[in-house]
């Protein structure tokens, strides 16, 4: 499919300029070709957007010089053209809204993009990243710490990875019995291992307490972790949610650990707000970036009422406490929110990122994500919005942790190998879904995509000592 409309003029939204050209409408892209006559000295520009990129497109009213067309972009790009012809606008606007959010996966241009590539270079792609040899780089499986197959086929819980580290000491029904009193079955598991002090970080998601419920097999999963560290008698419990979402959740019959039942733990709230307040909040930010040119006590007012970098702060501060939990107590930290992977995924693969260099590095930064990320069952499909579902389940977290990581870019530039550059190139594509770079929302349905010919996503030398970000 190509739709071609000429006479449309590109409108910058901070100046009066404008651009003639043609607009042309592919199977992926919205390209904008500049006419030559604009611009006799060089080939005209051109402007390719990604339909996967759109968030949104609006037509606005009819105008005496053409019908405008405002396309807002998750990359936080923004234009505006204006057709000629308001029946050409409406063809572009129909079908860039039948364009942008496929139904199914197999719509994704990903699957019917066929590279370059013979079948061994297609599957070297998905041996890119060995979580195995991660592990094993932090030191693990050890003498307190041992590789689990009690998820091999998925059974327990099909959002975490097959391959599962555990203290030596759970058994197979300790595991499964913690399993079924953690909400989506996602029990406390080892994510990062910190030799030095033998300390771990281990994620899971809330319990499903209520006021009153308790489950031995849990408590004794939290033994055993305390237990795999000498060094600490206790182990940290990291409830990233604000604590009156938490309470709410107890009436659910959900909630938090009982300190009562759980007698070597020590209880701490973060205060990380949910999906819903982060996407209200990229949302205001984008109404002060995008609209219209702003003066910079206008701008600096429209950024502290967003809550954006409030938010920000929130993710970096409960990153440093994990860290010094780690580095400096030397007690092992258990996090989670309430499914654990959204706030769960943002704490511990910063934390590890200010823990470890090599996270820090190109090929680390990559693993962090697969590990943290991927792995772990981050709803990348719902959260980036790639397919048409449910838009509340919409929500820029991952979008945060990248913000997060450029924050501590910014501050110690030299203790990274890469720039905010790359941090723009993963997040361009993130939401593309172009190329075999789909993400999905766990490791099992990669999996199956690529056992049916799918698809798979192809980065100093002591802990960060960090200042906080701070806020206006």
């Amino acid at each position: 499919m190509c739709l071609q409309v000429e006479q449309v003029r590109l409108l910058d939204r901070f100046s009066s300029k404008s651009t003639n050209g043609t607009l042309y409408l592919t199977a992926t892209h919205l390209i904008f070709v500049e006419s030559s006559s604009n611009n006799s000295t060089s080939a005209g520009q051109e402007i390719w957007i990604l339909h996967h990129h759109i968030a949104s497109v609006e037509k606005l009213s009819l105008t005496t010089t053409g019908c405008p067309l405002v396309i807002q972009c998750r990359n936080f790009r923004m234009v505006q053209f204006v057709v000629q012809r308001e029946r050409d606008c409406h063809d572009i606007y129909s079908s860039l809204l039948r364009l942008l959010r496929p139904v199914s996966y197999e719509d994704l241009y990903a699957f019917s993009y066929n590279p370059k590539q013979n079948d061994q270079q297609r599957e070297e792609g998905w041996q890119l990243i060995d979580l195995g040899a991660e592990f094993e780089r932090m030191g693990v499986p050890c003498d307190q710490w041992q590789l689990t197959d009690v998820n091999r086929d998925y059974k327990v819980c099909e959002t975490y990875p097959r391959d599962l580290y555990v203290p030596i000491t759970a058994s197979k029904p300790i595991i499964v019995g913690s399993s079924k009193f953690r909400s989506k079955g996602r029990f406390p598991v080892l994510t990062y291992f910190y030799q030095e002090k033998k300390a771990a970080v281990c994620r899971c998601s809330q319990p499903l307490s209520g006021f009153s419920a308790r489950c031995l097999e849990d408590e004794s999963l939290l033994q055993a972790i305390s237990k795999a560290n000498h060094n600490s008698r206790f182990v940290y419990v990291m409830d990233t949610r604000p604590k009156l979402n938490a309470l709410a959740n107890r009436a659910a019959g959900k909630g938090y650990e009982n300190e009562d039942n759980y007698s070597n733990i020590r209880f701490q709230f973060v205060g990380i707000e949910n999906i819903h307040v982060m996407r209200a909040s990229l949302q205001k930010l984008l109404e002060v970036i995008g609209s219209r040119p702003l003066s910079m006590s206008d701008y600096l007012v429209g950024l502290e009422s967003s809550g954006w970098l409030r938010h920000i702060k929130a993710v970096v501060d409960a990153a440093i406490f994990l860290t010094k939990a780690v580095t400096v107590e030397g007690v092992s930290v258990l996090v989670h929110c309430s499914d654990g992977w959204d706030r769960t995924a943002q704490v511990c693969s910063l934390g590890s990122l200010l823990m470890d260099p090599y996270y820090r590095t190109i090929k680390g930064f990559m693993v962090l994500i697969e590990k943290d990320w991927i792995s772990f069952g981050h709803k990348f499909a719902d959260r980036c919005d790639q397919l048409d579902g449910d838009p509340k389940e919409v929500s820029p977290i991952f979008t945060q942790f990248l913000e997060c990581v450029w924050q501590l870019t910014e501050q110690f530039p030299q203790a990274f190998e890469f720039s905010e550059w790359f941090l723009l190139q993963i997040h361009e594509h993130v939401h593309s879904c172009q190329y075999g770079n789909f993400l999905g929302n766990n490791q099992r349905q990669r999996e199956e995509l690529h056992k049916s010919g799918g698809l798979h996503l192809q980065i100093h030398t002591v802990p960060l000592q960090v200042k906080p970000v701070h806020t206006m």
